[in-house]
């Protein structure tokens, strides 16, 4: 660690980074088994119910960009605080709407702020460590935190039992509490604020993104998670309305996928002692490519063939994050914030725009997801096999023992 925690301490210091990173899953992921009755309850069409997800995710990416080059300014701390703060608040808000306009406006504001919680994180881990000890940092946090989307739509699941959608902001805001709790253990961590006006932030961003060896990584990598956003936005639907599983059984199901996402980043960690990062990044656009396909072919069939197809998917979109995010950082020796900012953003914005794409023919929501990861897939290794061997990608990489 560049700055000690003598608060928090190491396992601390990792249980905060994991509680920030549990934001985002948690937001999205538990009150997807309430979609479909909350389609019903709220007299709308899935479409509109997916704005939520849209909608929060769109923001996600805009509150990113805003916090991240902020915290270079003020600290991660601050930033934090208030971030956490709007975040609780809007949860409330959510719990006690009238109408489903309501919920999504301040499903925006949970976003806004949410972006801010989980870009200050990545910062933070880019403070603390580097090389091989940042890989193996964001490899155990990121498989860590895939406990939330495990148990987030079986908690869910529980609620509904018991109480009303409702009850699931609540318990958000319950999270804001105890994340805010943790951060007032945490000790700052940037060594050198920056001096510039807080005007002039934001357009680091700018400079940032005329690094053209970030831009093209930014793009390439902004550009997989499309896979997993799409089948979040589509599961609870695929699963409750068109195979007619109930509310509890999805959420088992589901956390199937939470499963696969969690052997990601360790499959990473193993695999990259042994083979090449350039090797495993385009053998996990390949497995990607052929989920696609057998979505395309076979997912219709049965659920179980869907969840084996989403599943492989997500595995790989989760395994890919690890050396994406640490090539991405390797590209920028200055603004942290700023990187880590559009690093994030441009998975998140990618994904709502892929769940919108997905969900604009609610009759063939299977077909479309398919073609949609099959593309994605597609594109992204037709990208890396163009760069692969060049110097900011090859000198870039951990190289295997």
């Amino acid at each position: 660690m560049n700055v000690e925690q003598p608060k928090l301490g190491r396992r601390g210091t990792l249980f905060l980074l994991i509680i920030l990173g549990a934001f985002p899953p948690l937001t999205m992921d538990l009150y997807l088994p309430a979609l479909p009755q909350m389609a019903e309850g709220f007299s709308t069409s899935h479409a509109m119910i997916n704005l939520t997800l849209g909608a929060y995710m769109a923001a996600f990416a805009v509150g990113m960009l805003f916090w991240g080059p902020l915290s270079e300014k003020t600290g991660r701390k601050p930033i934090l605080f208030a971030a956490i703060a709007i975040y609780i608040i809007a949860s409330l808000l959510c719990a006690i709407v009238p109408n489903i306009e309501s919920l999504i406006g301040f499903r925006v504001m949970q976003g806004l702020s949410g972006g801010g919680v989980t870009v200050v994180g990545t910062a933070i881990v880019k403070d603390l460590f580097d090389g091989r000890a940042r890989e193996k940092v964001m490899a155990t946090v990121m498989s860590l935190v895939i406990i939330a989307p495990m148990v987030a739509p079986v908690f869910g699941a529980f609620l509904l039992k018991v109480t009303t959608w409702r009850a699931m902001f609540v318990v958000l805001a319950l999270f804001g509490c105890l994340a805010a709790g943790l951060v007032a253990l945490y000790r700052e961590t940037i060594e050198e604020k920056s001096s510039a006006p807080i005007s002039k932030s934001w357009g680091r961003l700018i400079f940032v993104l005329k690094n053209p060896r970030f831009a093209y990584l930014w793009v390439l990598f902004s550009l997989v998670p499309m896979c997993l956003m799409a089948f979040l936005g589509t599961a609870a639907y695929v699963y409750i309305d068109d195979f007619g599983m109930s509310e509890q059984a999805f959420s088992y199901i589901f956390a199937f996928n939470g499963a696969c996402a969690g052997l990601g980043p360790m499959l990473y960690m193993w695999l990259s002692d042994h083979i090449r990062v350039q090797t495993f990044v385009l053998g996990c656009l390949g497995v990607i490519i052929m989920s696609g396909m057998c979505l395309l072919v076979f997912a219709a069939q049965s659920q179980w063939i869907f969840a084996a197809c989403a599943g492989m998917a997500t595995l790989s979109v989760i395994a890919l994050r690890v050396p994406g995010a640490n090539l991405l950082l390797e590209q920028q020796t200055k603004d942290t914030g700023s990187a880590a900012a559009l690093i994030q953003c441009g998975g998140t914005l990618m994904g709502a725009i892929g769940v919108q794409i997905v969900s604009a023919n609610a009759h063939d929501l299977i077909r479309n997801y398919g073609l949609l990861v099959m593309a994605v897939g597609i594109i992204c290794a037709i990208m890396w096999l163009a760069v692969q061997h060049r110097s900011f990608v090859a000198d870039k990489v951990s190289k295997p023992l």
